[in-house]
């Protein structure tokens, strides 16, 4: 694919520019006013050498601040946790960087192997039946399970609460205006859904409610009750879940949920500035058709030999473009493919082990933290590895104090509750099994110094 007018000779360019009846490259943005065009050259440094190049770049990049040098106690839907080397000795092999799209099944064994078993890893996880070749991101995961649920039900309402994270929220809404349908948002006072809450809202017109668990407090919902409250109605049960948390929490499958989404970043990607990551999807059977991205599946040659193939493309990008289910047109095949070697390398006990830590970690840090002279728990109830606290004094005085002494702090609820001023000074706080002891104890002992 990529950009063939670029790879062309300047004889093949002035060729094509003569067949459309223009003179130069300039000429093809003649419809632009001349007014607004730059008439200068850009205001740039004389060139370097490549070692001063090098040099240069790592100045810039020293100036931000980054988990080699901080401990992070940040989450809210991007997390760190402990990579094993052998992650990215294995997926940064030629054959799976320099890979494109499997079109061609014959050449593509190999991505179409590992995509495969991506699939059935996340079927194991969520105990669902059939998983996609992966999406974007977990919000536009989310989205695209909300699509999905109106085509399925043919309604025109998507429930959700008020802790379901707000960005998430934003783009599921921004989907839904563009098909006319609408999100209601149900406030949840004490951090965590109101079962009951729904009742007004069951009925035909709801084609789905999203709830995430853990949600974006780090609490659990009351999963299986909202669950059980659907049964029997043409309601779907979206459930948006973080994967290291399914190593100890139970599968949504297990509480009636039909389209299992998430965001796949906490399985063996790094934080990279918020990107890029891979959004996992995974269904029911009965809903395989309607299901957005790509499905590969298992076969045989001629001659019996295992082979792998693109089973599925429902999106149609291809052909009939106006019956596509979604339109998603790829996936984050690179970071789904680390997800998998994570998990592989990890196992079952493994990843339980990872979580386990996680959750005896923050629970030990929030049990310290409420101990604290000042400071409080915002919420009650079982939570996993975040939890918000009530800061005795504005929130940036926290912030600024623990990144003075090399620890970036918890995430400001006030940022994405604006509306909510009694959390004006809440903090959200996230421990996984990448902090330290150490680490720990400065953390208390600068909070404890905050006055």
């Amino acid at each position: 694919m990529g950009y063939p007018y670029l790879a062309l000779t300047r004889q093949e360019r002035q060729e094509m520019l003569s067949a459309i009846g223009a003179t130069s490259t300039a000429d093809l943005f003649s419809d632009i006013p001349r007014e607004i065009l730059l008439q200068e050259n850009l205001d740039l440094p004389e060139p370097l050498t490549e070692s001063e190049l090098v040099r240069h770049v790592r100045k810039l990049s020293d100036c931000n601040i980054s988990l080699d040098t901080h401990a992070s106690f940040l989450g809210a839907g991007v997390y760190q946790h402990l990579i094993p080397r052998a992650v990215y000795h294995l997926a940064n092999r030629a054959e799976f960087v320099t890979a494109y799209t499997p079109y061609q099944a014959e050449i593509s064994q190999g991505v179409l192997q590992a995509t495969f078993e991506y699939q059935t890893l996340i079927c194991n996880l969520t105990g669902m039946d059939v998983a996609n070749a992966s999406l974007y991101d977990g919000a536009t995961g989310l989205a695209e399970a909300a699509l999905m649920a109106l085509a399925i039900t043919g309604g025109s309402r998507v429930v959700t609460f008020e802790s379901m994270h707000p960005d998430y929220r934003v783009v599921v809404d921004t989907y839904l205006r563009a098909v006319d349908a609408e999100l209601v948002v149900i406030p949840t006072d004490q951090g965590v859904a109101d079962p009951t809450a729904l009742e007004p809202f069951l009925g035909k017109e709801t084609a789905a409610v999203l709830i995430q668990q853990p949600n974006l407090f780090g609490l659990l919902e009351s999963a299986s009750e909202i669950g059980a409250r659907l049964e029997g109605t043409p309601t779907l049960l979206v459930a948006c879940v973080n994967p290291i948390s399914l190593g100890i929490l139970q599968p949504p499958a297990a509480y009636g949920a039909d389209i299992v989404v998430g965001d796949g970043q906490p399985l063996g990607n790094p934080l990279a500035f918020g990107g890029p990551s891979f959004g996992f999807m995974a269904t029911r059977q009965k809903f395989i058709r309607r299901m957005p991205g790509r499905i590969v599946g298992q076969t045989q040659d001629g001659e019996g030999n295992r082979g792998f193939v693109l089973t599925l493309q429902t999106r149609e990008q291809h052909i009939r473009r106006q019956r596509a289910t979604s339109n998603i047109c790829t996936n984050a095949a690179h970071s789904m493919l680390i997800g998998t070697i994570y998990l592989a390398l990890l196992g079952k006990e493994g990843l339980r082990e990872v979580a386990i830590q996680c959750a005896q970690k923050a629970h030990f840090t929030a049990e310290r933290i409420s101990a604290l002279s000042g400071w409080e728990l915002l919420f009650e109830g079982p939570f996993y590895h975040e939890f918000a606290v009530q800061a005795p004094v504005p929130w940036p005085q926290v912030n600024a104090a623990l990144l003075k002494e090399g620890i970036i702090g918890g995430l400001p609820l006030a940022k994405l509750y604006p509306e909510r001023p009694e959390w004006e000074n809440a903090l959200l706080f996230c421990v996984t099994e990448a902090r330290t002891a150490d680490e720990i104890e400065h953390l208390l002992q600068v909070l404890k110094g905050v006055k």
